[in-house]
């Protein structure tokens, strides 16, 4: 333990362990397994409430683990020795925790887990069989843990606990046995929420996919696409349900609960679009977070007949692909100089992005993030550089799985930026993500050519590049290079009570 660590956890009022210890730390030593995760958003990693949350950065923990103060899953960080992640309370080396007196409530249930049952109507305790030390105990014994543990859970503090805070309770998983049902634990979690919501998890992406294709709006903006969303989910949990015949997806910020997208159904959405604001309007209370984005244009007639107010979102932007393959004319006169000074110094050299570049690609993005930070950033431009990095983990993770295409670019041997996109619609291809490195000049330039080249010879027609974030620089910088024009959207919200 750091000077620093035992000056934090001096400050600390020891609180008691609330459930019992079934695997002993012999066993804990020796396993290696707990702790350690082979992605950077799983949905394993352990969940701390508000009041664990301050425990944990009193003991010493960043408080940039955790996206939300009221409660989050803890943001993993990449292992030093491979290719893995961890959480940020294990001491790799002595393969122990930081926090292992005073954990949440999450690892003190572990290795038995709350989750929903298959047809998710009902929350049941389990035992998890990833556990080695389950595989040699007697089930006589799990069973009387488990009635141990289940008693605990009636605690009227802790069944708050887990009622204010549902991603305690996990999807179903096979490989968890059940051991019993939880009907009163159950019910106060259908009254609180009303609805059994799900976690968006990797097998529900082509159902989304479905949703979106099935609603009408596919291919219009980038948002209706299972990508772009899912980049987030390790940062800001997606939850869904079937409401009325419609997918209805939703975002738990900070903030508050809102739609990122509209309820996704064939056929009228007047009743989905009245539900979901009665979903959000009971957990949000009378907070102005309660809101449906990325409203496409010919929802409005019939969400402004319902009394709903729309405003513009920042639109996206589309080019011609053949413009940006080319950088012809007087027009594009800067940034094809650009392109040619990197060509003139030589030694680069573009390539499609492999998993073992993962490493090089963090370390270039914390680059750039430092080289935009020492240019000068508004609050805004330091937020969302702020919460860049969990999207990126993702896409260096999971690129092949999402169906996203990578580049990376090097000079000289060296690694110094990389891009990933997607095709949007059969003739739309979205730049997803790009970083260059900004000391290299024409760099970004060259790149982002390359790719819309790439796009071209593919059968791309059109070129989107997402939206500027409400940046003047962004938004310059996307002007530049002429869009042919600005897919717009909206936020829909209910109208404030005079």
């Amino acid at each position: 333990m750091t000077p620093l660590i035992a000056k934090k956890a001096s400050l600390v009022t020891p609180v008691p362990k609330i459930l019992p210890q079934l695997v002993p730390s012999s066993a804990c030593f020796r396993c290696e397994i707990c702790c350690r995760f082979p992605d950077p958003d799983s949905v394993l990693r352990p969940y701390f409430s508000g009041e664990e949350i301050d425990r944990a950065v009193e003991h010493g923990l960043p408080a940039a683990a955790f996206p939300d103060r009221h409660g989050s899953q803890v943001a993993l960080v990449p292992d030093a020795n491979g290719d893995g992640f961890h959480c940020p309370a294990f001491e790799s080396e002595s393969g122990t925790c930081r926090l292992y007196d005073d954990r949440p409530l999450d690892c003190q249930l572990y290795p038995l887990a709350l989750m929903w049952n298959t047809a998710h109507n009902e929350i049941v305790l389990g035992w998890d069989k990833k556990c080695p030390f389950m595989e040699v105990q007697v089930p006589a014994a799990i069973r009387c843990h488990a009635d141990h543990v289940m008693r605990m859970l009636e605690q009227p503090a802790i069944m708050e606990q887990i009622t204010q805070h549902p991603r305690l309770i996990g999807r179903f998983q096979e490989d968890v046995v059940q051991l019993s049902s939880l009907p009163a634990l159950t019910g106060a979690v259908i009254a609180r929420w009303e609805q059994p919501l799900r976690r968006l998890l990797w097998e529900d992406l082509s159902r989304l996919t479905d949703a979106m294709e099935q609603s009408g709006f596919h291919g219009t903006l980038a948002a209706y696409s299972a990508p772009y969303h899912y980049l987030w989910n390790a940062l800001l949990p997606y939850w869904w349900i079937d409401l009325c015949g419609a997918l209805c997806l939703f975002v738990q910020s900070p903030s508050g609960w809102f739609m990122p997208l509209p309820p996704l159904a064939k056929g009228s959405l007047e009743r989905p679009f009245r539900e979901v604001f009665s979903l959000m309007h009971r957990w949000n209370g009378s907070s102005a977070v309660s809101r449906v984005e990325n409203v496409p244009p010919e929802l409005s007639p019939m969400l402004e007949a319902m009394g709903f107010r729309l405003v513009p979102k920042d639109p996206d932007y589309l080019y011609r692909a053949h413009a940006l393959a080319g950088l012809a004319g007087d027009r594009y006169k800067s940034q094809r100089a650009l392109c040619n000074r990197v060509e003139r110094e030589g030694g680069v050299l573009i390539e499609s992005y492999h998993p073992r570049d993962r490493v090089d690609c963090r370390h270039v993005l914390e680059e750039w993030k430092r080289q935009k930070r020492a240019k000068g950033s508004n609050p805004y431009a330091e937020f969302l550089l702020q919460d860049a990095g969990s999207a990126h983990e993702v896409a260096w993770s999971h690129a092949t799985d999402l169906n996203l295409l990578g580049s990376v670019v090097r000079q000289r041997g060296r690694l110094c930026g990389y891009t990933f996109g997607y095709w949007l619609d059969k003739t739309t291809w979205c730049v997803l993500l790009e970083v260059a490195d900004r000391t290299i000049p024409g760099l970004a330039q060259y790149l982002f050519r390359d790719t819309c080249r790439k796009a071209l010879s593919e059968g791309a027609e059109y070129i989107n590049t997402l939206d500027d974030s409400g940046l003047a620089g962004l938004r310059e910088s996307k002007d530049a290079y002429h869009p042919v024009t600005r897919k717009q959207s909206f936020i829909c919200s209910e109208t404030p009570k005079p």
